[in-house]
């Protein structure tokens, strides 16, 4: 098992002496570090564990201009070693790393006290109380101390033994199935190339694998890998590691991407987080108040927006939207931290509900239900919850909130944060019991069955409106039928609902369209009349049929009046419309086609005066009917004379 610890504490109360003192290895790396004698960026160390392993140690800056470094190294880390000077006692940003220790969801950690080679015993013990009132009420409350010095070597062994038995002691984290590694370091590397470096917070990676630089979403490969110095085949969750990149160039990269496998991640610009306001807090967060939100190894300028208050007091918690200048990729349960811009210190923090939220518009009529269900998520993610029933309601919970839009398997993953195994077995489950639907096994695309059937619902509604306003329509298309209802929605999935609804029998095929199963055309009396008498006039017309507006004049009946009616006659193929006011009656012009079928038996071509010849008909007739051919696919139009398509070389 694979863990790192990491230290905190105030500037120059030997954070990284100690390391070195534990380890041999000195964390500060820059000439500056070692020149001003204070740790400005991020270092790493290891130690050698009892049972073989290697901890990783991550040595923070103190100094209050740095704590964003701070906050990126402590990204990853499974206990804390606070660090308290025995000279100096409880300062600032002693009490501000305890705070973004806390904020991050660190729950297990000691106090190292050091320098005590530079106060007497009565002084040593008037800290340790006065360190011990600090700690109260926080994760910390009955953490041991640990009087040391570096420069002596006193109290470094018992120190040493308490750190083995802590990761003994400290369960595994939920290693998850989405490889993410936070990136903190960057740097090219002569016979290498680019070379990045972080801590493994999920999944695990081998040599040779595929990656994707996000948020960006850079292609990569990880040509070799290091795991605390040593050349590795794969890491896993919690390891330290060098990786050596292939693809893009160092210029390209910077701390605060993550690193994880193509099509795992997805960036967005909105987050909701189950946000606290510290009580330490000097005031309350405010509506739209820009803060500096801090995750993993990423800074980034976001405002907060609340949806049930206009401002967040000191000690209390709430559900919170955060917006971001640019895109980040997160995963549910995921902790940030918040800095106010003036003054510069932590005011909040909190868990990430939804990396992925839903639009929570104040119209949307399923706002509330969404804002409800959200609520909730934290809770169903427990772990006491997740025993009892699997992450069967943290499932459908999601399910609900996406809705219509419904999710693929990646894209559900990173909204509950379970194993992809634990996920599948879910969605099997739910599927059988009549829950989920998959609606495309190929891209693993999901939808609870209830927004499924109000899809289906939404689509027959369509097809009874369509049927009021056209009642001479035998079948609507289509297209028709989706119009309005499937807005945003996949064109894949709008088939499979009409698929399912002709299955179900809601719909029922008709021709080239659908209707609903109690549709029946039905004309009125004077429909009837009319359609009858327009059906006569064109019959009588044989292949000469009347121009359509006299026969209307002497019907005294408006083209208003007659389209539905028309339209029906078409549709029932008792009459077929040739050109704009010609129809001619079925029988006429499947005549005219038999004989022009004929015609092509003995010549290759038809032009005018070969149509003339066949049915003796004028040239008005004539050229329309030449146009219909074309339009049929019957003919085809070269130069001036028809050829039957099936006889047209190809």
């Amino acid at each position: 098992m694979a863990l790192v610890l990491g230290t905190a504490g105030h500037i120059d109360h030997g954070k990284t002496s100690l390391v070195r003192a534990l380890t041999g290895i000195d964390c500060d790396r820059l000439d500056e570090e070692k020149r001003r004698g204070i740790t400005i960026e991020l270092g790493f160390a290891w130690a050698d564990l009892p049972d073989g392993d290697r901890l990783g140690i991550v040595d923070v800056p103190g100094h209050e201009r740095f704590v964003k470094n701070m906050v990126a190294g402590a990204a990853g880390v499974d206990f804390v070693m606070l660090v308290i000077a025995a000279d100096e006692g409880v300062m600032p940003q002693t009490r501000e790393h305890l705070d973004i220790c806390s904020l991050l969801g660190i729950r297990r950690g000691f106090v190292a006290l050091t320098k005590i080679d530079m106060v007497d015993a009565q002084w040593l013990e008037l800290v340790q109380e006065d360190i011990r009132a600090f700690l109260k009420g926080s994760f910390l409350e009955n953490a041991p101390i640990f009087p040391v010095s570096s420069t002596t070597g006193a109290g470094i062994e018992a120190l040493r033994r308490h750190i083995h038995r802590c990761a003994a002691e400290t369960p595994p984290r939920n290693p998850g199935d989405i490889f993410r590694l936070p990136i903190d370091r960057v740097f090219s590397m002569k016979g290498y190339g680019t070379v990045v470096t972080g801590t493994v917070i999920s999944g695990g990676l081998e040599s040779g694998a595929e990656l994707s630089v996000m948020p960006e979403g850079l292609p990569a490969r990880a040509r070799g890998l290091q795991r605390h110095g040593v050349t590795a085949e794969i890491v896993r969750t919690g390891q330290r590691c060098a990786i050596n990149l292939q693809g893009p160039e160092t210029d390209q990269l910077h701390r605060g991407q993550v690193l994880a496998r193509p099509d795992t991640l997805f960036p967005s610009q909105r987050w909701l987080l189950r946000l606290a306001c510290l009580p330490s807090a000097p005031r309350p967060l405010r509506q739209r108040t820009e803060v500096h939100f801090h995750h993993g190894t990423q800074e980034c300028a976001a405002r907060v927006v609340f949806f049930d208050r206009d401002r967040l007091a000191p000690g209390e918690t709430c559900l919170a939207e955060l917006r971001f200048a640019q895109p980040l990729v997160g995963v549910f349960g995921d902790h940030g931290v918040i800095r106010a811009y003036s003054p510069l210190r932590t005011v909040a923090g909190g868990s990430i509900v939804s990396p992925l939220p839903p639009e929570l518009r104040a119209r949307d009529p399923r706002r509330s239900r969404k804002l409800e269900l959200l609520s909730q998520l934290t809770e169903l993610a427990e772990p006491a919850r997740l025993a009892e029933d699997g992450g069967a309601a943290l499932v459908l919970a999601l399910m609900d909130i996406r809705h219509t839009q419904g999710c693929t398997v990646p894209a559900l993953q990173t909204l509950c944060g379970l194993s992809a195994s634990r996920l599948h077995k879910l969605l099997v489950d739910l599927a059988s019991r009549g829950k989920l639907l998959c609606w495309d096994k190929e891209g693993r695309q999901w939808i609870s069955t209830e927004a499924f059937d109000l899809l289906m619902r939404a689509a027959c509604s369509r097809a009874a409106e369509l049927h009021r306003k056209t009642p001479l329509k035998p079948s609507l298309s289509q297209g028709a039928i989706c119009a309005g209802w499937n807005k945003d929605l996949p064109p894949r999935l709008t088939q499979r609902v009409l698929e399912h609804a002709v299955k179900k029998g809601l719909l029922v095929p008709e021709g080239d369209g659908l209707r609903l199963p109690s549709h029946t055309v039905s004309l009125a009396a004077d429909q009837q009349g009319l359609r009858q008498k327009l059906l006569d006039a064109h019959t009588a017309g044989g292949l000469t049929p009347p121009n359509l507006k006299d026969v209307l004049a002497e019907l005294n009946v408006s083209q208003k009046e007659a389209a539905p009616v028309l339209r029906l006659l078409c549709e029932e193929k008792a009459l077929v419309r040739v050109a704009d006011g010609l129809y001619y009656a079925a029988a006429p012009l499947e005549d005219i086609l038999a004989r022009t079928r004929q015609w092509f038996a003995s010549h290759d071509n038809l032009d005018l005066a070969g149509l003339k010849e066949i049915t003796g008909l004028s040239r008005k007739f004539l050229i329309a009917l030449l146009e219909y051919m074309d339009r049929e696919k019957i003919t085809v139009r070269v130069g001036d004379a028809r050829q039957l398509r099936s006889q047209r070389p190809a």
